[in-house]
């Protein structure tokens, strides 16, 4: 795996998911249909305007399940305006079994939603999961990472907000270079 570092003035890089793979350039990403808690339909376009952290997962995958609740503390961090986390299982059993889920460990601060197909899964290119998108504002993927992560870490905290930051400014995302 390549690894990336970013360009001047990203703070918190070190701290960062050890894993997130920062793009070069924003990619386009297809735009993926999910369910809320009521089973009203959602698309990824509907998320524009805000920096999203898409976070596919099931309440059988154990790293999916270790991880949730700091994905929970990081949206805690922002204002849902700014900042979406979404936690989009792909569990077959439906919006029951992710409500059972939240409910057990605690969840408080992430919305429901669910993709029971998993089309949106294989849509995105993820391989395994957990499986994480940062998205900018424009609704292209800025980074990625496969596997479980602890979200709510101080890099990735300040990550987001120098995404924030920018995208609010009008300013093209800080672009990262390979190495």
């Amino acid at each position: 795996m390549l690894g990336v570092v970013l360009g001047p003035g990203t703070v918190g890089a070190k701290n960062r998911p050890a894993h997130l793979v920062v793009h070069e350039m924003p990619r386009s990403l297809p735009d993926i249909s999910f369910t809320d808690e009521t089973a009203r339909s959602l698309k990824l376009s509907d998320l524009r305007d805000r920096v999203v952290v898409l976070n596919v997962w099931a309440t059988w995958c154990f790293p999916c399940r270790e991880e949730m609740p700091s994905l929970d503390r990081l949206q805690a961090k922002f204002d849902p305006r700014d900042v979406a986390v979404i936690a989009l299982s792909i569990d077959r059993k439906g919006p029951s079994a992710v409500r059972k889920f939240f409910d057990e460990v605690g969840v408080r601060n992430l919305s429901l939603h669910n993709d029971e197909s998993a089309q949106a899964m294989r849509d995105l290119g993820l391989v395994g999961l957990p499986g994480t998108l940062v998205i900018d504002r424009a609704g292209r993927e800025i980074g990625r990472l496969v596997g479980g992560a602890e979200w709510d870490n101080p890099g990735t905290v300040e990550f987001l907000k120098s995404q924030v930051e920018q995208t609010s400014q009008g300013a093209a995302p800080k672009q990262a270079s390979a190495s």
